[in-house]
């Protein structure tokens, strides 16, 4: 009955020996091709993108200013008219 607990442990230990094995020669392999593409590229500059010249920004218009109109107090109105629209320009 003991012996079934030592081949137990023996395998354990070679499945993680093995999937170590493995796991370090693919991050080798990988390491090796990344290398050797770096080198079959030529180590150039990138081109110089020179910019654009842009005409300069047309300056901000000041904002249309804001005019309150203010009234005095009269007699409260049973009817209002329509509501009308003022603009200053």
């Amino acid at each position: 009955m003991n012996s079934l607990l030592s081949v137990y442990g023996a395998g354990s230990i070679a499945l993680i020996v093995l999937f170590l094995l493995c796991f370090a020669l693919v991050h080798l392999a990988r390491l090796v091709r990344l290398g050797w593409n770096a080198q079959k590229k030529p180590k150039t500059k990138p081109p110089q993108i020179e910019p654009k010249k842009e005409p300069p920004p047309e300056k901000p218009t000041a904002p249309e200013p804001v005019y309150y109109i203010v009234e005095r107090k009269k007699r409260t109105k049973s009817n209002y008219s329509e509501p009308k629209q003022i603009r200053f320009k």
